[in-house]
């Protein structure tokens, strides 16, 4: 079993900051990719940030100078930080991990976490 906790959402004016981490626990051997999806009311999930265990780092347009994202690997866990926030911004925030779940097994699975809502007004 893997768990992904994450925190950090909360209401904030536009042109503010949130910092959202995910720590993922449990049962498995490597992590592969980590990133963070949205999804905004009546909207598809996207992807907004996603960064390899080699620390290469792919962005949606949207976030694209205005977030950022990292991780650190001796806790597992990754954040994304969002400055300059715009009420399109509002949406619930999923982190995502791809890991291995265990040594002899070379495809790695997806797991989300239970998604953390961000706010923001105008």
């Amino acid at each position: 079993q893997v768990q992904l906790v994450e925190s950090g959402g909360g209401l904030v004016q536009a042109g503010g900051s949130l910092r959202l981490s995910c720590e993922a626990s449990g049962r498995f051997f490597m992590i592969n990719t980590m990133g963070w999806y949205r999804q905004a009311p009546g909207k598809q999930r996207e992807l907004v940030a996603a960064i390899s265990s080699g620390g290469s780092t792919n962005y949606a347009d949207s976030a694209k100078g205005r977030f950022t994202i990292s991780r650190d690997n001796a806790k597992n866990t990754v954040y994304l930080q969002m400055n300059s926030l715009k009420p399109e911004d509002t949406a619930v925030y999923y982190c995502n991990i791809q890991a291995r779940p265990s040594i002899v097994v070379f495809v790695p699975s997806d797991y989300w976490g239970r998604g953390t809502q961000v706010t923001v007004s105008a």
